[in-house]
């Protein structure tokens, strides 16, 4: 097969999910002409196909009497929530009226409306959008990738460029390109649908008469403020039919939504008895996890009121991981790391959501720091990763890896490879104080 080179550009970034987004935004702001590839026809990743809402932009404050509520993730990410809610795309930062031990908020979105936004904010930035583009190798020598070579409908081409970031998500790039990394196998896969013809009222209805209301939050939906935008339940508390039934299918009991008579979000997960990587044993997830969206669908209709004519509305188009590979970086954030809430010199952005809450939280609602250290691959010298790849620790990576957080962290990675692109050096030799101070003047809230 021939290959054409393509046009060349300052930064390359791989994967245009919840971090490829921010990070390629933040490279063209910081004057690299940026190229963005990826695989799909749309913008934002597990945020608009895999989650129930955006974990967090805030400290868990309302868990602690006395602490201060602070907004801890600004910058590019509030700005995306900032056009959302423009145009009626999410219910804002809701604060939790129950479960508040486990987020003080809930940042609910349009899926539909994220892609649109994301997609608009790219083009303004004059970003380079390579869609339907698969990334199917990279040319490395000598610790710089050189290019990446992706293909497409119009062909196999080679992109090269001085600094490369990777958002797959799974690793694609830094794999190609010869980082070290593990597989572990550790979390379940998912494919989160979105149902029409239900009622939230109605779901409310079916916890509270089971007792099991665990999460309550009230905010903007189909134009009205005080509306239910998320709800979960005790599961231990439900009817124990249906309870059965919905564990049988891996039926997460959260749901949230910005629309009247839609759930935006019903998770059903799969646990895979290998990687995410080995393309047959995702082939035969795919078809249990579609046979599983039915049954949700058929419980869904039998058991809460107002949703007897439930359907399904939207899927995602595969399915969606938590943790595919995970490269080997120049450090790997531990468990004490976020719990103890430690912070360091280098830090690109600071976090305060635990997906564990509240049995595992950040000590005295208040945040850690991901350091610009955790987001370089070993061996190589010209490519950062963010996003699901870092952190081999799966009490850490139950932090580093929500949306949120990935977004933080594609902010802190597109910043650094266009510094590094404009400069002329590799990623070791860009001073942290010179990104930090970067960042801050881009909003990034960098304090505790």
């Amino acid at each position: 097969m021939t290959m054409r080179d393509s046009e060349p550009c300052d930064v390359l970034v791989a994967g245009g999910g919840t971090g490829g987004v921010v990070a390629a935004l933040a490279a063209a702001r910081t004057g690299a002409r940026t190229t963005l590839v990826e695989s799909k026809g749309y913008t934002g990743g597990i945020a608009v196909e895999g989650g129930t809402a955006l974990h967090s932009f805030y400290n868990l404050w309302k868990a602690f009497p006395g602490i201060e509520k602070r907004q801890v993730v600004k910058g590019i990410p509030q700005e995306i929530i900032d056009r959302l809610a423009a145009v009626g795309g999410t219910c804002g930062h809701a604060e939790m009226d129950v479960g508040y031990d486990y987020d003080s908020v809930a940042t609910v979105i349009d899926t539909e409306l994220y892609k649109v936004v994301t997609l608009q904010m790219l083009d303004e930035a004059g970003v380079r959008l390579c869609l339907n583009t698969m990334l199917v190798d990279a040319e490395a020598e000598g610790g710089l990738i050189r290019s990446a070579v992706c293909e497409s409908r119009s062909g196999r081409e080679r992109i090269a460029a001085t600094m490369f970031v990777d958002c797959t998500g799974i690793g694609d790039l830094a794999a190609r390109a010869g980082a070290g990394y593990v597989e572990l196998n550790d979390y379940p896969v998912a494919n989160s649908i979105g149902v029409g013809g239900v009622s939230l009222e109605g779901y409310r209805r079916f916890l509270e008469d089971s007792g099991a209301l665990r999460q309550l939050s009230l905010g903007r939906r189909s134009g009205r403020n005080g509306q239910i935008v998320r709800l979960d339940a005790d599961s231990a508390k439900l009817p124990k039919a249906y309870m059965e039934q919905a564990r049988a299918i891996g039926f997460a009991q959260v749901i949230t939504s910005v629309h009247d008579d839609y759930f935006m979000f019903v998770k059903l997960n799969c646990k895979m008895p290998v990687s995410p990587t080995d393309r047959d044993a995702v082939a035969k997830a795919e078809v249990e996890l579609r046979r599983r969206q039915q049954k949700a669908i058929e419980l869904i209709r039998e058991f809460i009121p107002g949703c007897e004519k439930a359907f399904i509305a939207r899927t995602s188009p595969t399915l969606c991981i938590r943790r595919g590979r995970t490269i080997e970086c120049d450090y790997d954030i531990t468990r004490e790391d976020v719990l103890e809430g430690r912070h360091a010199d280098d830090e690109i952005m600071v976090y305060g959501f635990h997906d564990c809450a509240p049995r595992l939280q950040i000590r005295d609602g208040g945040t850690y720091g991901i350091p610009y250290r955790a987001l370089r691959p070993k061996g190589l010298d010209n490519l950062l990763v963010a996003g699901m790849m870092i952190t081999t620790d799966w009490e850490a990576h139950m932090s580093t890896r929500n949306t949120v957080g990935c977004m933080g962290q594609g902010q802190g990675a597109g910043t650094a490879a266009a510094l590094c692109a404009r400069r002329g050096i590799a990623i070791r030799d860009l001073p942290a104080a010179d990104l930090r101070q970067q960042l801050v003047r881009d909003n990034v809230y960098l304090g505790d």
